[in-house]
């Protein structure tokens, strides 16, 4: 689960973590009062949607098509306006928040389809003396929280790695004792500070590792990360992502959810409890098992295809579990055929197997079905299905499945 900009530097705060003075504005009037209230002669306005970028991104309403397929090409020069403006005067605020709120933000990462501008959030200006990277992430090959930094900020981590990694520095938080002060200090001092601003860093480094744990976090990250010239280390950003397995120990991060910015279907999926995620390709697949799912996406590309999802309706899936998974597929016209794979083990293949037969006579299938059971009652999961009347093609295994399907949908596109 992702959240906004003004909502990840409330967490931050709270952790001792040090932001800037800010609010957060739906209409015109409020950025213009927000900016009144900070109190400073500069303040930024900032579009707040799930996407990084947003200050090199233009707006689909006022960019040309060339110009949009540079910002998506991560030109650096693109003329125009962008989803972060720095203002001085009420004026100067009101132009930018009529400019951003309900108008289409395009950035490399939201894709040509952009994403609507619905909030703002005003922050103070601040004096910048110098510009760093720095996150907390979990590193799976290690299984310890890694935390990042590098010299380069302002600029996409994966460029500085790809170019320039000798500029990233990585130390590991032990998972017994968590990180050490020693380790903060290595990170200022790799940064090269000194005085009042390594001071700053260490206190602000440890203070967003606790934030990080304390929160259940997948992501923690602050690009940029300023120095100001008074010395002073601050979050002039901020990105987090929360691990949606713990989400149910903390109501308030849930509360912060947006909808609106999330994928539809996606959002659609969770009221189910089914893990969803859109591709790219043709053929729909319901597994069971996110091992076995991307196992099924894998081979389906062997026998020549792609998959148009990846979802996974859990171990203890029911016939509403299937029935809705079955409406979320078809929901995708890119979808041409769908291939059922699962595995039985505490979710038993005659329950798949009418809750198939339930789903393909309420959404009025009509589209090449292929499905493959094993396991728990796969005996009478099968006999069920072929007692169905139900045009769809039966599967022993993995690899017979995936060249059914895409056998089954190339002949359906050839006719």
């Amino acid at each position: 689960m992702k959240i906004h900009e003004y909502q990840a530097k409330q967490i931050l705060a709270r952790s001792g973590v040090a932001v800037l003075g800010g609010q957060m504005a739906e209409t015109v009037d409020q950025a213009v009062a927000a900016a009144g209230s900070l109190g400073t002669p500069v303040v930024v306005v900032k579009a707040q949607i799930h996407a990084g970028g947003r200050g090199k991104g233009r707006f689909k309403e006022l960019a040309s098509a060339e110009d949009l397929k540079a910002v998506l090409a991560g030109a650096e020069d693109v003329p125009g306006p962008g989803g972060v403006s720095v203002c001085k005067g009420t004026d100067a605020v009101r132009a930018a928040a009529e400019r951003m709120l309900g108008n289409t933000l395009v950035t490399k990462q939201t894709g040509l389809e952009g994403s609507v501008v619905r909030r703002l959030y005003v922050e103070a200006g601040c004096d910048i003396d110098k510009e760093f990277y720095l996150s907390v992430l979990l590193d799976r090959s290690v299984g310890r929280v890694l935390i990042m930094a590098s010299t380069e900020g302002g600029t996409e981590i994966e460029e500085v790695a790809e170019k320039h990694p000798e500029r990233i520095l990585k130390v590991w938080a032990d998972p017994a004792v968590g990180l050490g002060a020693w380790q903060a200090r290595q990170i200022a001092f790799g940064l090269g500070l000194s005085g009042r601003a390594l001071k700053s860093c260490i206190k602000f480094v440890m203070a967003l590792y606790d934030a990080y744990v304390t929160n259940d976090c997948s992501l923690a990250e602050i690009n940029p990360l300023v120095v100001t010239k008074q010395g002073d280390v601050i979050a002039l950003d901020c990105k987090m992502s929360f691990d949606d397995n713990a989400l149910y120990r903390h109501p308030d991060v849930v509360e912060m959810r947006d909808i609106a910015e999330e994928d539809p279907i996606e959002v659609e999926a969770s009221r189910y409890g089914l893990s969803y995620v859109k591709l790219d390709g043709n053929i729909g697949c319901m597994v069971n098992g996110a091992g076995l799912a991307m196992a099924t996406m894998d081979i389906i590309k062997f026998y020549g295809s792609e998959p148009a999802n990846f979802l996974d309706v859990g171990g203890g899936a029911n016939q509403e579990k299937v029935a809705a998974a079955f409406r979320i597929i078809t929901a995708d016209p890119a979808v041409k055929g769908i291939l059922v794979n699962i595995f039985g083990g505490i979710m038993k293949c005659d329950t798949i197997a009418n809750g198939v037969i339930a789903a393909v006579k309420e959404t009025g299938l009509d589209l090449p079905l292929v499905v493959r059971l094993d396991g728990t009652n796969v005996d009478l999961g099968k006999r069920i299905l072929a007692e169905s009347g139900l045009a769809l093609i039966a599967a022993d295994d993995m690899a017979d499945a995936a060249q059914k399907i895409v056998d089954a949908v190339n002949a359906r596109e050839a006719n």
